[in-house]
This record gives C-alpha cells, sequence and structure tokens, in this order.
C-alpha cells in the first residue's frame, strides 16, 4: 500500500513548480511507460497495478522495482481523468545548445502556451526526424502531464531546450537558413528546404514575436483554399505541413 506521504509527494508534481524543483516528471499509460524502459530515461518510481506488472513486465525489462498500488491509489495520483494502471517518475534530461548537431534541423517554439499542442508538435516532430526541439522560455514545459500525454512517448527521442530565441537565431545567423510561419511570404511548397535548417512556429493566437522576426531570413506561409474563411491553422496542424514539405524536399 503506497503511504500518504508518497501521494502527497506525487500530486506535488502535478504542479510546474515542484516539478522543477524536483527536476522530476510523471508519465502514465503503457505505450509510453514501456518506451521510457527502452530509453536511457532515469526512473525515480514505478507504480503499477499487480495486473499490469504481470501483463507488461517481463523479467528482461523489470529492471526497476515495482510499487504494488491499487487503481483506487492511482486515481488519488494520477494526472488523468481515466487512470490507467501504470504511473513513473521520471527524471528530466539535460540537453543544452551546445549539443545540437549543426548538421540536422532544429524546429524552434516561440512561446506555445496550449500543452496539447506542445505535445503533439513533439509528436509530430519526431514522425517528420526533427530530433531537436528549441523552446522560448515562455513556451510552456514539455513535462506538462497533457503535454507528455499527448507526446505518446516521443519526448523521449528529442532533444528539447529551453533558452532565449532571438539569442539563438542570432548566434545560428549564417550557420543555417531561418524560416518563419506567418499568414504572408513565400508559399510552403515552394520553399527551397537545406538539411539543417531552423523552421520557427510561433504562439497559438500572436505568431512569432516581432524581435524573433526581424532575425528570420525566410517568411512562410501555408496556402488555404480560396474558398476557406479560416483565420488561421492550429500550430501542430501547421507544424505537420511545414516539417512534412521540408521532409520531401530532402527526398
Amino acid at each position: 500500500m503506497i503511504t500518504k506521504n508518497k501521494i502527497a509527494k506525487i500530486k506535488k508534481l502535478h504542479q510546474k513548480k515542484f516539478r522543477d524543483e524536483t527536476g522530476c516528471f510523471i508519465v502514465e499509460g503503457t505505450k509510453s511507460v514501456l518506451e521510457v524502459l527502452e530509453s536511457e530515461l532515469v526512473i525515480k518510481d514505478f507504480l503499477a497495478t499487480e495486473n499490469w506488472k504481470n501483463r507488461f513486465l517481463t523479467p528482461k525489462k523489470q529492471l526497476q522495482k515495482v510499487e504494488i498500488v491499487s487503481e483506487k491509489e492511482l486515481e488519488r495520483i494520477s494526472t488523468l481523468q481515466t487512470p490507467q494502471e501504470v504511473l513513473i517518475i521520471v527524471e528530466k534530461p539535460r540537453f543544452t545548445i551546445s549539443e545540437l548537431d549543426n548538421n540536422l534541423p532544429i524546429l524552434a517554439l516561440d512561446d506555445i502556451r496550449d500543452p496539447g499542442n506542445l505535445g503533439t508538435i513533439i509528436r509530430t516532430a519526431d514522425w517528420f526526424g526533427f530530433s531537436q526541439i528549441v523552446c522560448s522560455l515562455r513556451t510552456v514545459e514539455y513535462t506538462n502531464p497533457k503535454a507528455i500525454q499527448a507526446s505518446m512517448g516521443s519526448f523521449i527521442r528529442a532533444k528539447i531546450i529551453y533558452a532565449d530565441l532571438t539569442e539563438i537565431c542570432t548566434q545560428m545567423k549564417g550557420k543555417r537558413k531561418i524560416f518563419g510561419s506567418f499568414l504572408s511570404g513565400t508559399s510552403s511548397n515552394k520553399a527551397k528546404f537545406s538539411s539543417n535548417d531552423m523552421i520557427i512556429i510561433g504562439n497559438e493566437s500572436t505568431g512569432i514575436s516581432p524581435s524573433l522576426s526581424s532575425l528570420i531570413d525566410e517568411s512562410l506561409y501555408i496556402a488555404a483554399a480560396k474558398s476557406s474563411k479560416a483565420e488561421s491553422l492550429n500550430a501542430a496542424i501547421a507544424t505537420a505541413i511545414l516539417l512534412y514539405q521540408f521532409q520531401l524536399s530532402q527526398n
């Protein structure tokens, strides 16, 4: 039986303040947990029902001590409305700008505020082979439970760094071309991408910040149907289209 003290400790990780203080975050669900087990991420706590443990943990995978809990106990600590049978506490990996590979592309996110959008963007970047993601300091943290859930395990395969994007783009000038997503400019299906470009996606409602816009080499827009009355695309959808077109250009 899980102690009241541990329940309180884990529930604190629902809040950004305590995730920042401890450097740990929650991962729930079979798919994501099994992917963490195959990765090099450090698991600090492993809680699962007896049923889940018997179904999914082979002796080879059971390298971590599993604390058996009931479904009711999981309901008390889960971040989900419908808790699954497994929850782990993971140590947040730390990456720096110096670890970025100059030969690989970068996806930059400027002030993305919705954690569900962020998680979907991370999952999309994984699909299209973007393993380097640089987030502005005002972008929601990817260890937010909603972002982790939406990423479906893709956060494991990405180097996600939070930094001042204006400083980063200034450093990148001349080393790689910097594209930004706007409502005007060059049609994205006509863009000429190179293998190590940077693509910047802006805030869901206000777009890319003015201070960053001046550092962008080429503005891209995604052409809409002539009959469209929509003002803009969701940030995650826009990301998917641009990364798909980037991928096509590399083939």
